[in-house]
């Protein structure tokens, strides 16, 4: 068995983690709920929901990773012994690999976009635009292929390892999508007519705040924070002794919330720039977008050309960050699991997610008896993983951390084996114990149309 590796620094684990939490959510869901949902009251909402509930999931899942230095499906029976506790890794790393398959198709949107950005081809009014991104994601070959291209990048980087690979990537990745983000920020927020945008997203409206909107607060921070897919379990078993638990999770929740902002900063003012009211979803991103970057910059084209190809670039190194840690967590399994090397568990892992990846791009059109109770494949494994999976998984995390597992180690694992104040161990104990599993429910019950 290879030695298994740990993060070599501090700033390698808040930014791989961090890395594994900012995705295309982050680019277009939340500027949208945010809008949708009275702008800066819903951002209000949605902090307070991070910290009170968000920050002790992702704790409850590196108190479990961390003792058990180990994979999350190990993890979870090693913590759990005997009792069905142990069920709980084997469905984040389910539930992760099912992510990966269906994000990878996306992803591949993504690159597609940016190529052809780059080769000046996607010029023409917001009929064209449209007809463009209808004709190419249901063409049978070009996106699938896109798909399968994004998971073997992927596999390139997760293939060498925590050090050489995830942590090194991660270190090149996240400041430079940070520094692409600032610069499209720069020029959006500079567009006459953008402050229309910027009070859309940041104005409060608390007239606008209901008990749905709290549940979409309380979704969209657990979901953001890649909760209940088993990543920061197993991110959390290559941490060394000396990372503070509870510390890591508030840094890597306020970088997550500060692309996503960011990225509202991003979108809205220049939308609203030439009288666009963006909407959600992929047609934001692939139909909407495009045709605003060049109305917005029309009178300097060049600008207008290099914002649209770093944008696309922001959107690929965004599903590239999550798509590693999603596909570590099958790496990690099968390599420890079945007793192979690191490089044919990231073979199995590539394999069958890439395959689950085709399927997932037929299913846009190109095959469209793909479907699954009446949705096309994709659209079903989102639901699958969004509305069941992650919050069920987050659900039995919390719980069992908060109620089965020995005190002890909870407590040493958050006090660093008693060299920190304890005061943070009993307000996790209470949050982790009550408040999560609660407002997880609630979610749950929302998902399922029963509240």
């Amino acid at each position: 068995m290879e030695h298994r590796g740990h993060f070599g620094s501090r700033l390698g684990v808040i930014l791989a983690t961090a890395g594994s939490a900012v995705g295309l959510g982050n680019i277009w869901r939340f500027p949208f709920m945010t809008g949708q949902n009275g702008g800066a009251a819903f951002i209000l909402l949605y902090l307070g929901c991070v910290f009170l509930l968000g920050i002790p999931g992702m704790i409850a899942e590196f108190v479990v990773g961390r003792h058990a230095g180990t994979n999350a499906a190990r993890a979870y029976r090693k913590v759990a012994g005997r009792t069905p506790w142990g069920f709980t890794g084997y469905l984040g790393v389910f539930t992760s690999m099912i992510i990966l398959g269906f994000y990878a198709v996306v992803a591949g949107w993504c690159l597609q976009y940016l190529f052809v950005s780059f080769a000046g081809t996607l010029e023409g009014d917001a009929t064209y635009v449209s007809d463009y991104f209808r004709s190419f994601s249901t063409n049978p070959w070009k996106p699938a292929l896109w798909a399968v291209a994004f998971v073997v990048i992927t596999h390139l980087v997760v293939v060498r390892g925590i050090r050489r690979g995830i942590e090194r990537a991660s270190k090149l990745l996240m400041p430079l999508l940070f520094m692409l983000l600032l610069i499209i920020v720069i020029a959006s927020c500079s567009l006459s007519g953008a402050g229309k945008g910027i009070e859309f997203l940041l104005k409060p409206d608390f007239s606008k705040l209901s008990t749905d909107v709290m549940l979409e607060a309380l979704g969209q921070a657990f979901f953001s924070l890649s909760l209940g897919t088993a990543c920061l379990c197993t991110y959390s078993s290559y941490f060394s002794h000396r990372i503070k638990l509870a510390r890591s999770a508030t840094q890597i929740a306020l970088v997550d919330s500060f692309i996503a902002i960011m990225a509202g900063l991003m979108i809205f003012p220049a939308a609203f720039a030439v009288g666009v009211s963006p909407d959600s979803g992929p047609s934001l991103i692939f139909v909407t977008l495009p045709n605003v970057f060049q109305q917005a910059f029309s009178s300097v084209p060049v600008v207008g050309y290099l914002i649209s190809v770093l944008f696309y670039f922001l959107l690929a190194m965004s599903a590239l960050t999550s798509t590693i840690s999603m596909h570590e967590i099958g790496t990690a399994f099968f390599h420890e699991e079945f007793h192979i090397s690191r490089h044919s568990g990231a073979w199995v892992v590539t394999c069958a997610c890439g395959l689950l990846a085709v399927f997932c791009s037929l299913s846009m059109g190109a095959v469209p008896s793909l479907q699954v109770m009446g949705s096309n494949l994709l659209d079903a494994c989102d639901k699958l993983t969004a509305q069941y999976l992650l919050p069920l998984g987050a659900l039995l995390t919390c719980t069992m951390v908060g109620w089965y597992l020995p005190r002890k180690l909870v407590r040493h694992q958050l006090t660093n084996w008693g060299s920190l104040p304890r005061t943070s161990y009993h307000v996790f104990l209470f949050l982790v114990r009550f408040v999560c599993p609660l407002g997880i429910i609630a979610v749950f019950l929302r998902q399922l149309g029963i509240i």
